[in-house]
């Protein structure tokens, strides 16, 4: 099979395992919000929140360390062995230091239950420690097993969030059958508990399944080895801790300045940008192992320079979808009316999702050469202006001053990144024809929210209009790709 359609095949198959997951949880989003309120609403963000937080500090770049030295060394089994070893002492050192000092961290994280907390950390240790068992299926080419693991996963969970949040209540309101236990101790003031709840099965259940991936090795530890790739990694635990910081920042400090309330409705409407991050998603994991499996080929510089011009047509044109239909997307996965209040920042999510998206496609560079301090750099400084654009402005403008932050955080590091890149590994991008489909989604879209919000027929016209411009625009690449993959 050819190159780029081995590309394509493999991301098709990561998409259905991180859009399917990521579709069963935007449908929950209705069943939360249906079942709580919008202050209970943002316990439930500030948990996952924080989820991110420690998930991106308990892998320290390991996963793409691991990526990076699959590729390098021979003994492919050492490099398995030794991050996974790594993972797993910081892992449980961290669980039993924040175990012994729940109560204390989580009044001081705000957690209003220490419970909510203690799943937390349960939760993210089981969630860190199959990294490992995950990268090693993407890099050894196994996607259709790696997706069933996702689907089992997001499947458990979704099951015990209807069962408790929905099924539950109907029983007791209804005198259904409710196992004794479960009566006992059920509590329909404290719903959000039983999302957290869902999410500890769902993850220790995947734990399990996974854990004989790694345990089925030779074991060996290899402190040189650990070094070179804390040495590549740590930069991008920096990096992904800046990123946490620029996609959920904003939710902390709008429970800050405006209240739970308006976090809540903030929270629920930026769900609606999702559909561009499962894009994203579905392409990382796709892309990260191709792109190291593939940097020693002749033309990989023309095969990545392809792949993100074809990122940005299928990224623009997820773009422009949920804008011209964003009040129908809003009736089906938000469900009450008092979310609606922000649906004014999804334009600029989405656009900042998309520069996020380039970026990840432009990081090839600073991965490929080693120099991972750069993307720490980027990510800083992209930090730094979330930080300070929702400090400044939340109290002044309120949801738009966080949709702003992201925006110029995400275009900062796309730029930035594309500047570097050039000194240091010349990629020949295609800027002129990226350029023209972020701005003629840009364009259509304008007018489409603007100026003729809930036209289905014009909405309609600007999407066709998209389609056919790409497919007159594109043509001859389309002919070369069905006849060859290049």
């Amino acid at each position: 099979m050819s190159t780029l359609k081995r590309f394509l095949k493999d991301t098709i198959i990561y998409g259905i395992a991180a859009v399917l997951p990521r579709a069963i949880n935007i449908i929950l989003v209705k069943l939360h919000t249906n079942s709580l309120s919008s202050d209970k609403y943002a316990e439930n963000t500030i948990y996952f929140v924080y989820a991110a937080y420690f998930n991106a500090l308990l892998t320290y770049g390991m996963e793409t360390a691991f990526f990076r030295f699959f590729t390098k060394e021979k003994n492919k089994g050492k490099v398995i062995s030794t991050s996974f070893i790594s993972i797993l002492f910081t892992t449980l050192l961290f669980l039993i230091i924040t175990l012994y000092y729940s109560e204390s961290i989580a009044s001081f994280l705000g957690f209003t239950n220490p419970l909510y907390f203690q799943i937390l950390i349960l939760v993210t240790v089981f969630d860190t420690l199959v990294v490992i068992p995950y990268a090693y299926l993407r890099v050894s080419n196994r996607p259709i097993k790696f997706a069933f693991f996702k689907i089992l996963n997001i499947s458990i969970y979704a099951f015990f969030n209807l069962y408790f949040l929905a099924y539950i209540p109907y029983a007791l309101k209804n005198k259904k059958y409710v196992p004794q236990l479960i009566l006992d101790h059920f509590d329909q003031n404290v719903l959000v508990v039983y999302i957290f709840i869902a999410s500890l099965i769902a993850s220790a259940t995947t734990f399990i399944l996974l854990l004989p991936i790694v345990l089925k090795l030779k074991w060996s530890f290899d402190k040189k080895l650990l070094y070179k790739m804390l040495n590549y990694g740590l930069p991008i635990l920096i990096s992904s801790i800046a990123y946490v910081t620029n996609e959920n920042l904003d939710k902390l400090l709008i429970d800050k300045y405006l209240g739970k309330e308006q976090m809540g409705i903030y929270a629920a409407s930026y769900k609606l940008g999702v559909f561009m991050t499962l894009f994203i998603l579905a392409f990382r994991l796709g892309a990260e192992p191709f792109f190291f499996n593939k940097a020693n080929d002749k033309n990989a510089k023309e095969i990545y320079a392809k792949i993100l011009v074809w990122f940005t047509i299928i990224g623009t044109f997820f773009m422009l979808i949920i804008i011209v239909f964003i009040d129908n997307f809003a009736n089906i996965l938000l469900g009450k009316e008092e979310y609606f209040q922000a649906l004014f920042i999804v334009p600029i999510i989405l656009l900042a999702n998309l520069f996020l998206g380039i970026y990840y496609n432009l990081s090839v560079w600073f991965k490929l050469t080693d120099k991972t301090k750069y993307g720490m750099y980027f990510s800083l400084v992209g930090a730094i202006i979330t930080i300070w654009i929702n400090i400044v402005f939340i109290p002044k403008i309120g949801f738009m001053a966080s949709a702003i932050a992201t925006l110029s955080a995400y275009f900062f590091m796309t730029i930035a990144s594309y500047y570097y890149g050039k000194k240091h590994y010349t990629i020949p991008y295609n800027i002129k024809k990226i350029f023209t489909y972020i701005m003629l989604s840009i364009g259509l879209s304008y007018f489409s929210f603007t100026i003729f919000r809930g036209n289905i027929i014009l909405s309609i016209v600007f999407v066709f209009g998209f389609v056919g411009f790409t497919l007159w625009n594109e043509k001859n690449e389309i002919k070369q790709i069905l006849k060859n993959g290049n």
